[in-house]
């Protein structure tokens, strides 16, 4: 598989991340070394990806940002109200926005669950790219897939890209991700359908089924 989309690590536990944050409130900075080392990959991954080629340059004000907020607001961290992995992802989520904002990206719209059915830019460029199934075991396939997936990423409405990112590559739960993005449980399932039929459609020909004997 290509080494540009690797299978995100299995989160730690949340209860080790709770004592670990509350620990850090009480004073142990040892604490916090350990929630960075834990949580920092994918954490930068989640913030380079939901930013964008456009405005990826800012990637690192965002990741530095987050981990300043967790700093400053570790007396505040509530383990009941949510775990630290989800609260940490929504502040970077808030951090990384506000960078949209400025850049003059549209972050939210009534409409950006219902639109029109959607055509990448692009698209032509990809009809003669072969089917998986004539490429399958070929490592190069799967290295052109994976940045074809980025590709098509990249395109994806901000509030769709954040939730295919947060459910299917950081492993948040719809709950979770409902809570993380402060919408109902409807609207989160909404984004999840609309992105997925999205990145369908954008990836084409990698995605065709196998056929013949």
């Amino acid at each position: 598989m290509a080494d540009c989309l690797p299978m995100p690590a299995p989160p730690p536990a949340a209860d080790e991340d709770s004592a670990l944050m509350l620990a850090f409130g009480r004073g142990d900075a040892l604490a916090f070394d350990q929630l960075y080392q834990r949580h920092h990959q994918a954490l930068y991954r989640f913030v380079r990806r939901l930013l964008g080629r456009e405005a990826g340059t800012q990637a690192d004000e965002v990741f530095q940002d987050t981990w300043l907020r967790v700093v400053q607001q570790r007396q505040r961290y509530n383990a009941t109200q949510a775990r630290f992995r989800t609260w940490l992802f929504t502040l970077a989520h808030h951090r990384a926005m506000d960078v949209l904002r400025r850049s003059g990206r549209e972050v939210s719209s009534p409409g950006d669950d219902t639109d029109a059915p959607w055509e990448p830019a692009g698209a032509a460029a990809w009809s003669q790219w072969p089917a998986a199934a004539a490429m399958q075991d070929d490592q190069v396939f799967w290295r052109r897939a994976g940045q074809r997936l980025l590709d098509c990423l990249e395109q994806l409405p901000p509030p769709q890209k954040t939730a295919f990112l947060l459910h299917h590559e950081e492993g948040l739960p719809l709950d979770e991700l409902a809570q993380a993005l402060e919408l109902g449980y409807e609207t989160v399932k909404s984004r999840l359908r609309y992105a997925l039929g999205k990145l369908r459609q954008c990836m084409g020909a990698y995605l065709a089924p196998e056929t013949g004997a």
